[in-house]
């Protein structure tokens, strides 16, 4: 076996490295097609061409390796990745847009309808004054109140979630 597989070794090379265009990767796919092909050296055709069965067993290894990369995107190894940034996942975003509704909804609707116009839909206090036929003074305090509520509930949550207890709503 080792007769026939050893003069390979550097045509295989060759074809792995024309197809994966990098060189460590084409090692790794000589390495595991050899690996593959010496576990499952009885089931070769005593009469085939030992050549054609490995280069046809390292090129349906790179086809699955293509078609995998293909699939989960480049590859970066860890080394690589400790300047790397990442954003915020989603789900935290999700969860925390969550809690901010619902803590919206926990206040006096004097003080939501006032950190709404002011903080979303982005009303100067007078404007604000204006809308809800108040004055700037109680437009401020309100605002005030209505945000350190929400400061309170989002750190109450934020807490509960470190914590680990779960978000608890009533069934009827």
């Amino acid at each position: 076996m080792a007769q026939l597989v050893e003069p390979l070794i550097p045509a295989l090379r060759r074809y792995a490295r024309a197809l994966l265009r990098d060189r460590v990767a084409a090692d790794d796919l000589v390495q595991d097609g050899l690996e593959r092909a010496i576990g499952r050296w009885h089931q070769r055709q005593a009469d085939g061409n030992a050549r054609s069965w490995l280069f046809a067993i390292v090129h349906n290894l790179a086809l699955n390796r293509m078609r995998q990369s293909g699939r989960r995107g480049p590859h970066l190894p860890l080394e690589a990745a400790d300047g790397v940034s990442f954003g915020t996942p989603a789900q935290e975003q999700g969860l925390q847009h969550r809690d901010l509704v619902r803590a919206l909804q926990t206040l006096p609707e004097e003080q939501r309808s006032v950190v709404l116009l002011v903080s979303v839909e982005d009303l100067s206090y007078a404007e604000v004054a204006e809308v809800l036929k108040i004055p700037i003074g109680t437009v401020m305090s309100r605002l005030s109140r209505g945000r350190e509520r929400l400061r309170l509930a989002m750190e109450g949550a934020a807490a509960a979630e470190a914590a680990g207890v779960p978000h608890l709503r009533r069934v009827k």
